[in-house]
């Protein structure tokens, strides 16, 4: 049996998809460039490289996690931020779903990352004290 919680299971894995969504944002943006249905091919390729770099740092992130590296703590939880803001701003524009699915999938993974598991798995020399 492994001693990873199922805490960070959650989390790794909602950091894992968070980032995969945002390199398939990249990589359409890249596709819709190369095809030439960019509205904006100035914008167009900057965004695909946002997107794919964002989404490789996350999955990066994601894994650290998952090896249970005390360092992923910080980047994990900075992106459940980051993901509250955006979703903040969806509720604010009238797309209700999607702000309704980023808020849920920031504070389940937000939660999972600050959890008492978690925590005594990821500093296990604080435990002893």
């Amino acid at each position: 049996m492994s001693s990873r919680p199922v805490t960070i299971v959650i989390a790794a894995a909602l950091e894992a998809l968070t980032g995969l969504a945002a390199a398939a944002g990249g990589l359409y943006s890249l596709l819709n460039a190369v095809s030439g249905r960019a509205l904006d091919l100035t914008s167009a390729i900057p965004l695909a490289a946002l997107g794919l770099g964002v989404g490789a740092l996350l999955v990066f992130a994601a894994r650290g996690l998952w090896q249970l590296r005390n360092w992923a703590r910080t980047p994990v939880f900075l992106t459940q931020l980051f993901l509250a803001v955006v979703a903040y701003y969806m509720f604010t524009s009238q797309q209700y779903v999607y702000g309704a699915v980023l808020l849920g999938v920031a504070v389940c993974a937000a939660a999972a990352v600050l959890s008492p598991p978690t925590t005594a798995a990821l500093f296990p020399e604080e435990r002893e004290r």
